[in-house]
């Protein structure tokens, strides 16, 4: 079934049968670029770090060589734009909320504190000069309106948004009662009022009304995001093949930014899918990799067909046509992510003919497929085979290994006739003046580093040398950052606290009463700072000028993090988990 803008919510509860009644999930995603630089291997090293592989990448990339691939394999694009359904990460979804409640607040005559007077229900709004002609003539246009007996709505021109705003507010305290207040849209887009004469009753029936549209309309803007959420919920098994950007891009989309620390990026990832797997790497690891030669999806697909795998049968449910692996559909997303499950279920009914007695099917829930949980396969990577979710990754000596600085001008013939004498030697570009260089023997890189003590155009040192330098600067840039958005962050929440205690503290000498609510942040809020307008009330003490200052100091950037993962996933335990420890069967290796 093709699931489309137009027919995504009406499909909705069925995609949520779905995710309920299935054993595991295949995913896969087809990307417009996967580099903002010329080219994938200039930008992708044999000796990266797992690290430096997996860094936030946050452009949206429209790569030429990506675009042509797609093309020529049929991929509509007119599809995606006119098509495509809507989504929206957390942050997003969490901020158009605040604004919907921000929007209904307005509209009752309640603001926030910076727009409204502390009694906006009792007392008129503060209007600046330049705008009281306008309000004045609006008001004067709606006595007209309570005048007359045969007009019973009154269509105001377009105006700005703080217009609008002024509108609202104003509105509220003189006509608290009989008339009705709506913002709609012309053809072009144009944002107009209308107000509409009404008894209290057809007021409140029109507002629940309004209210059920917005929510209509916010949870249509979420959209896909709530499929991607199912998922996450679920705790099942998700499988794809070479999945690494496929996560990271499903992360980044539907959750939030991709963190620039990897071990908060495994973090992150366990705690939306508690449970991959990557084919390509199950491929790659025995007891397949002396069986299979090519790991690539169109050729496992293949290989997994014959002896002495058995491929599984498929039989699709009624209304639901399935693919055909007769006449292939390599790269549309969906058939890919079907010819993974197939694969998936081809590898893991073999590894039950090593039971004893053999078991012809194994269920995504055996024992048997653990050790290949949580481990993605990373690519021109030559001696770290994956990424490793749930601890450390491999730590290769690298000890044949040289960093090596040059001019600009150098060329790839200029590095090999620089080590002519080591006999065979492997260069991995990083940029125009740096690259790595492999030897044949470990032992001959001291003297490697011993040549170019007195050379004036290029540099050489061991790569272990080359990462200390790099951590020791990653470092101090950290402590750097850190220490500065310390500072930056407390000075604001410092004074923004201070600033509603002020706030309630005028309201509390002038006896009167407010509400509110906090508007758009441009930061993520923290429990300290959503409890201050509850908190804050009456004199301002010095126990509460304390309670400004913890306010301040408890956003560090971790908790932070740590506290937005707990809002987008309150509770995950995987399905169908079995107790007891991982088996020891099929282990995937530490070197290979």
């Amino acid at each position: 079934m093709e699931i489309i803008r137009s027919n995504f919510k009406s499909n909705l509860q069925k995609v949520y049968q779905a995710i309920e009644e299935a054993d595991f999930f295949a995913i896969d995603g087809e990307f417009s670029g996967i580099s903002d630089g010329p080219s994938v291997t200039a930008l992708t090293n044999g000796f990266d770090t797992p690290e430096e592989r997996s860094s936030p990448d946050v452009k949206f990339v429209c790569q030429s060589s990506s675009i042509d691939f797609l093309a020529s394999q049929g991929f509509d694009f007119n599809k995606v734009f006119r098509n495509g359904i809507p989504y929206l990460n957390q942050e997003e979804e969490r901020q158009l909320r605040e604004q919907y409640d921000e929007k209904r607040l307005q509209s009752n005559g309640a603001g926030t504190l910076s727009y409204v007077s502390p009694n906006a229900s009792k007392c008129p709004v503060t209007i600046p000069e330049d705008q009281k002609k306008f309000i004045d003539q609006v008001v004067e246009k709606i006595e007209d309106l309570l005048q007359s007996e045969e007009n019973k709505n009154l269509d105001l021109e377009p105006c700005t948004g703080f217009q609008r705003k002024l509108i609202y507010q104003t509105l509220s305290w003189k006509y608290p009662k009989g008339i009705h207040v709506e913002t709609l849209e012309t053809e072009k887009k144009e944002r107009y009022i209308v107000i509409s004469k009404v008894d209290e009753e057809e007021r409140k029936r029109r507002e629940q009304q309004k209210h059920a549209k917005e929510q209509e309309e916010l949870n249509d803007a979420v959209g896909f995001s709530r499929v991607i959420h199912a998922i996450a919920n679920s705790g099942k098994l998700v499988i794809g093949h070479n999945m690494l950007l496929d996560v990271m891009h499903t992360v980044h989309q539907f959750y939030c930014p991709l963190p620039a620390d990897l071990n908060e990026f495994k973090e992150m990832t366990t705690c939306v899918f508690p449970r991959l797997l990557d084919t390509k790497l199950m491929a790659s690891t025995q007891p397949f990799k002396d069986i299979i030669n090519n790991t690539s999806l169109a050729e496992l697909e293949k290989r997994l067909k014959e002896t002495p795998f058995n491929p599984p049968k498929v039989e699709s449910a009624e209304g639901f046509p399935s693919y055909d692996t007769a006449t292939e559909q390599l790269h549309e997303a969906g058939y890919d992510a079907y010819i993974t499950g197939l694969c998936f279920l081809s590898m893991a009914n073999y590894l039950g003919s090593f039971l004893s007695p053999p078991k012809i099917h194994v269920s995504a829930r055996s024992k048997l497929i653990e050790p290949f949980f949580n481990k993605l396969f990373l690519m021109r990577v030559m001696d770290i085979p994956y990424l490793n979710l749930e601890g450390p990754d491999l730590q290769p000596k690298r000890d044949h290994v040289l960093h090596v600085t040059f001019p600009k001008e150098w060329k790839t013939s200029d590095l090999y006739q620089l080590f002519s004498a080591f006999g065979n030697i492997q260069i991995s570009w990083i940029d125009d003046t740096s690259a790595f260089v492999s030897l044949s023997q470990p032992e001959q890189v001291q003297i490697a580093v011993n040549t170019s003590k007195y050379a004036e155009s290029y540099r050489i040192q061991t790569y272990a040398d080359y990462v200390g330098k790099k951590h020791e600067e990653k470092q101090i840039k950290r402590k750097w950052t850190e220490d500065s958005w310390k500072e930056v962050e407390g000075k604001r929440l410092n004074t923004q606290c201070i600033s509603y205690a002020l706030q309630n503290h005028y309201h509390h000498a002038n006896s009167l009463t407010s509400t509110s609510t906090v508007g758009k942040r441009n930061l993520s809020p923290s429990p300290a700072e959503a409890d201050l307008e509850t908190r804050i009330s009456g004199e301002i003490s010095d126990t509460e000028l304390e309670q400004t200052e913890s306010c301040a100091e408890s956003l560090s950037e971790g908790r932070k993090k740590a506290k937005k993962l707990k809002r987008m996933k309150k509770e995950l335990s995987p399905a169908g988990g079995l107790p007891g420890s991982p088996a020891k069967l099929f282990e995937v290796p530490d070197t290979w």
